[in-house]
């Protein structure tokens, strides 16, 4: 680590590895405006791969290069940014902070061996991060922590240390203390704990390492003893704890080796203070990822299958083993076409290799299964929006692959005589629904191809076409979500209009009612005669529809009844007052009356369709609304907030139980109409400062109260 070496490593060009151990992939996470995105281009200006100005050969930021990024003032999406420090590889992986973009978030989970979580010194800490702390801990992935922007006013790096140590529990331990200036404020150093050296930042990058002043050197002894015995206590040398009891000095490089160690099994968790403007700790900091930071041979990597569901022995990592990639993330780019940005587990991948791409498991957000074979093009390293010709990917690396016809987010990219699907990770439901429609007919193909790019490569966006409203609904995560996609439709040249989404509703009757149809028509030549009357009457919710022929002497030829029930169930699908569906309801043909010439199909279709009108004149028509069971996942602080709400919106609890998951939240069962859950993605998330989630089920349609029915059929009356 930093406190090892610090000779300057190899830096610049365009990394490439062969070896699966000199890599290093490493998600950045926290909570948005937290410093990721400027601490990877310091990083990425620390080794050489950019210029000072965060830039790189084309001009091309590193960062936010997407124009929705730009347009929003914060990260919209995954990006990965390589770096070489010591012949070690890094692959930066910067994810979103804002709780819209988790399925970016969780992209760059999949795709890494360790997490690095960005703390800044001015912003505190979300609820969001603390979670997402938890869900590392649960899959032992080896986690480090970055205290950043060090050059804020009032920042206080050891309250902001405390705070990580609270939140995210034992083992949590600074491997170096923030050197202050001469005006007692300004962070020009560090002080190392373990090696009792100080690192000054004063001149800039490389830090000048010494000997500490007598007051640094209290303030080093003050806190080592503490680290030490953490770090002692997560040794796999059982001695070493009563060695150290006795009073022996343990030597700096057991301790440091000691402490890869327990950082390598996710056992130990070191706190960096990081400044990306000023340097500071950016060079111990890339000792942390590169030396403690285990490689891809020491992660476990996902499971795999057939395509056709059947079992296959785990992975490994081994360059020679049999190609096995999954894509993480796919983007269009207006230049080259699509884009998929790889992350290979076995195998190697080369240029112009012939390769299957699988995905399956995704229909129900718009992505039918499929499986094809392609031609692999070029391979590149991606830096920003800048893609980098590489000549292979070995397993445990990442990559970028261009042009693929078929390759989308979660897909697999095997061999073409064994093809094989890696085990899909956890994806957020989207629950905030968005109606669009295009301006003019022009803009309805733009709009179509538009939105089959976007759904390849976003998995938490669902595409829904309504057959009953007839809208094109998009359900995305929140509203910031809702404006990215909304942003890259325009930018693809599409005029579209946004539209209150409408919550598909049911008719019914609610009293038994008798109706009559008659339709006769006589105009010269062929006429029409068709007479029918029928009973109605309510079923219980969820029967559907049944007819029912109680018809005697003939009144209705037989070839007639099938006739009358098309038109009542054509009648049905129209519906009766406010032109929803009509359910659970029994119809009776019970008398008719035909003409042996004038009477035919169309005729007693006719006819039953107005014998249901006229009952419903007399039924009590009621409108019914969807009913979802919605499970509800807050902290146990906001459940009492959540109950209120949920009377609010007419719900109604089922019931409320600890989480089984995790300690401290509540899963919170209730009943709620569909209509009141429009906005619930986004008033949750306000309600429980972005900790609330919640999924939803259909479980019925019940009566909508009698002032809201009438509203309802006031506005979609014409």
């Amino acid at each position: 680590m930093a406190q090892k070496s610090h000779e300057k490593g190899s830096t610049g060009g365009t990394p490439v590895v062969t070896e699966p151990e000199r890599v290093r992939n490493v998600v950045l996470v926290g909570h948005s405006g937290a410093g990721k995105t400027t601490l990877v281009e310091a990083l990425l200006a620390a080794t050489g791969t950019i210029g000072r100005a965060g830039t790189v050969a084309d001009g091309t930021t590193v960062g936010d290069h997407d124009p929705a990024a730009v347009r929003q003032q914060r990260s919209v999406s995954l990006s990965c940014a390589p770096l070489l420090h010591n012949g070690i590889k890094v692959n930066l992986l910067d994810t979103p902070g804002y709780a819209d973009f988790v399925g970016e978030l969780r992209a760059g989970l999949r795709a890494a061996d360790a997490a690095l979580f960005v703390v800044s010194t001015a912003g505190g800490m979300d609820a969001a991060t603390v979670a997402l702390w938890e869900e590392c801990a649960a899959v032992d992935m080896p986690r480090a922590v970055a205290v950043a922007r060090l050059d804020q006013p009032r920042a206080d790096v050891d309250e902001t240390v405390a705070l990580c140590q609270r939140l995210f529990g034992d083992n949590v331990m600074p491997l170096y203390l923030p050197m202050l200036g001469d005006d007692g404020v300004s962070t020009e150093g560090l002080l190392g704990l373990i090696t009792r050296r100080v690192f000054d930042y004063s001149a800039g990058l490389p830090a000048d390492v010494r000997n500490p002043d007598p007051e640094h050197q209290r303030a080093i002894d003050e806190s080592r003893d503490e680290l030490i015995e953490g770090i002692i206590a997560e040794s796999e040398d059982e001695t070493l704890m009563d060695r150290y009891l006795d009073g022996e000095e343990i030597g700096d490089e057991v301790l440091i080796d000691d402490l890869e160690k327990a950082v390598a099994r996710g056992h130990f968790y070191p706190v960096v203070p990081v400044c990306a403007q000023t340097g500071v700790g950016l060079d111990v900091l890339l000792e942390v990822l590169t030396a403690a930071f285990p490689s891809p041979l020491e992660h476990e990597l996902p499971a795999v299958t057939g395509v056709d569901g059947s079992p296959r022995p785990p992975l490994s990592c081994d360059p020679a083993g049999p190609l096995v990639a999954e894509v993480v993330k796919t983007t269009v780019d207006r230049h080259v076409g699509r884009v998929s940005l790889v992350r290979v587990f076995s195998g190697t991948l080369r240029p112009e290799a012939t390769v299957h791409v699988s995905g399956h498991g995704m229909v129900e957000r718009g992505h039918p299964d499929h499986d094809a074979d392609e031609r692999v093009g070029h391979i590149y390293t991606p830096l920003g929006a800048t893609l980098r010709e590489v000549s292979l990917c070995v397993a445990g690396d990442i990559c970028a692959i261009t042009k693929s016809g078929s390759a989308e987010t979660g897909d697999t990219i095997s061999t073409t005589d064994d093809p094989l699907l890696v085990a899909p990770w956890e994806m957020p439901e989207p629950l905030l629904p968005v109606a669009i429609a295009a301006r003019s007919r022009a803009d309805e193909d733009a709009l179509a191809r538009n939105l089959a790019r976007l759904v390849a490569g976003d998995p938490t966006l669902r595409l829904e076409r309504n057959p009953e409203t007839h809208q094109l609904v998009l359900w995305c995560m929140g509203e910031a979500h809702a404006d990215v996609v909304l942003d890259r439709l325009r930018a693809g040249g599409v005029e579209l209009d946004t539209e209150p989404v409408t919550v598909s509703l049911r008719e019914t009757l609610t009293v038994p009612a008798k109706g009559h149809g008659r339709h006769v028509k006589q105009s010269g030549g062929h006429g029409q005669y068709a007479v029918c009357d029928i009973e109605v009457e309510p079923l219980p919710r969820g029967s559907g529809f049944e007819f029912v022929d109680r018809v005697v002497g003939g009144a209705v030829p037989h070839n007639y009844i099938p006739s009358v029930e098309k038109g009542v169930r054509a009648q049905l699908e129209r519906g009766l007052v406010a032109g929803h569906p009509v359910v659970d309801l029994r119809v009776t043909l019970v008398d008719g009356k035909s003409h042996s010439v004038d009477s035919s199909d169309a005729a007693f279709q006719t006819a039953g369709a107005l014998a249901l009108r006229d009952a419903a004149e007399r039924g009590q028509p009621a409108l019914l609304e969807p009913i979802d069971e919605v499970t509800i996942r807050v902290p146990d602080g906001s459940v009492g907030t959540v109950m209120g709400d949920l009377s609010g919106r007419r719900g109604r609890v089922l019931g409320t139980e600890p989480d089984p998951d995790t300690e401290g939240r509540t899963l919170v069962r209730a009943e709620v109409p569909a209509t009141e859950l429009l906005r619930y993605a986004v008033e949750l998330r306000s309600m429980t400062a972005g900790t609330g989630t919640f999924r939803r089920h259909f479980v019925r349609h019940d009566p909508m109260p009698a002032h809201l029915a009438d509203q309802t059929r006031k506005e979609q009356t014409p």
